[in-house]
């Protein structure tokens, strides 16, 4: 039952980004551009699996995205917004089809397999 909560959380953050980027006027094709960025993450597995689990859920956690949307709102500056609100979509997005954070031992091992 927790694991489903999660991935509701995700669409919800999904669908709430989406929202909010398009009531603020912003480029949808900045927004499909961007939207796959933070899985560039993903690169610091052909390090280690340590550093690939540790950069991807650094680009993976909520807590930098929503700096980013909360320094775009206090700063009026519509790009920093736009990346706040795409890099929560894409992380919401990820949490509804079960992408969660990883652990150190191996890719496929997240939060959400261990709930």
């Amino acid at each position: 039952m927790n694991k489903t909560f999660l991935h509701l959380e995700g669409f919800a953050v999904l669908v709430l980004s989406l929202y909010f980027y398009g009531n603020s006027g912003l480029s949808w094709l900045l927004f499909f551009i961007l939207l796959f960025v933070p899985d560039i993450s993903m690169l610091g597995y052909l390090l280690n699996k340590k550093a690939g689990a540790f950069l991807y859920n650094l680009f993976h956690t909520y807590s930098l995205s929503a700096g980013a949307v909360i320094c775009g709102l206090l700063l009026a500056n519509p790009i920093v917004l736009a990346v706040g609100l795409i890099w929560s979509a894409h992380i919401g997005m990820d949490r509804m089809l079960g992408y969660g954070l990883k652990y150190p031992t191996a890719f496929q091992d997240t939060h959400l397999n261990r709930v």
